[in-house]
């Protein structure tokens, strides 16, 4: 007979523990200590060895868990010897195993509205997808994918030049709110998801090359994802911001095939010759960020030259 998994206290919880690891989880941590919260144990992913000196680096939480004087371990598992009523779980990384769940009640705050985008990517793959309403659910944890049922959501609208970074600050300050608050009064009856599930899979590299044959509209949402990338003259060119020309503008005065370069215009697939998208700032391999006027003054790409090539 299977055991069913721990249930969340309904009144506000005396100790929690708390489960995280990235910079995105490190405000709902210092909040909930903030707001009077017992948090008597973080877990978090180990120490990773950085740079060429090879020196180990503790994880954004372990490093505001330290601070904060708060106990720290590497395996959920330590959660089992410990009289926690709930445990808080914020981009973990890790997937929690039944024995545990059967033992330790777990909320998760989750930053997208459920059913849509569960998964490790949902703030890239809103941003990618074009939508432009987003959200943090807060849910119960299972065995499953982010398939929990839900206590609550708060939905945050996108904006159209917003950056994939800043719309994770803006959903893990609307997520901490719906934390401290949900907590503090105590969780109520979480309800089944409803509606389609889509899945947030992780960003892969190539996902992130610009491909000049798709509109403008397109890639700059690609860009606003972070880590965008072409090539020039057969090596890596990081393009950190751009934005789509205006339909109104004149069309450049050379020709805008998609990947060619007019100016500070590269020549997209999209609505004919007005279609295309400027670059303000790019990083070229093995240099620095710079304006893309200071890499055009050292470049000087010839007319008709692309971008994109082998």
């Amino acid at each position: 007979m299977t055991t069913p998994l721990a249930v969340a206290p309904t009144h506000r919880p005396k100790q929690i523990a708390y489960l995280g690891t990235p910079q995105a989880a490190v405000l709902p941590l210092q909040e909930l200590v903030r707001a009077g919260f017992e948090v008597v144990h973080v877990v978090t992913r180990a120490d990773k060895r950085r740079g060429r000196g090879g020196a180990s680096a503790p994880s954004p939480v372990k490093a505001a868990a330290v601070e904060l004087g708060l106990a720290v371990s590497h395996s959920v598992d330590d959660l089992l010897g410990t009289d926690v009523e709930l445990a808080v779980v914020v981009a973990f990384g890790q997937l929690i195993k039944r024995h545990v769940l059967e033992v330790v009640p777990m909320v998760n705050l989750h930053f997208s509205l459920l059913p849509r985008w569960r998964g490790a990517a949902p703030v890239e793959r809103a941003l990618l997808a074009g939508d432009t309403t987003t959200g943090v659910c807060l849910m119960r944890v299972d065995e499953g994918l982010d398939t929990g049922d839900v206590f609550g959501c708060s939905p945050v609208a996108i904006g159209p030049r917003v950056t994939a970074e800043a719309l994770r600050g803006q959903l893990v300050e609307a997520g901490t709110r719906l934390l401290i608050d949900s907590l503090a009064a105590g969780l109520g009856p979480a309800e089944p998801q409803h509606g389609e599930a889509t899945y947030a899979a992780k960003i892969d590299l190539a996902e992130l090359r610009l491909d000049w044959e798709r509109p403008a509209a397109e890639l700059d949402r690609v860009v606003r994802v972070g880590g965008a990338w072409t090539t020039f003259r057969g090596r890596r060119l990081k393009v950190l911001e751009a934005e789509p020309t205006e339909p109104a503008e004149p069309a450049p005065s050379v020709d805008v095939a998609a990947g060619v370069l007019a100016g500070d215009v590269v020549g997209t697939g999209g609505q004919g010759a007005a279609d295309g998208l400027r670059l303000l700032r790019v990083q070229p391999e093995g240099k620095a960020p710079m304006t893309f006027a200071a890499w055009a003054n050292g470049a000087r790409p010839q007319p008709g030259e692309a971008l994109g090539g082998g």
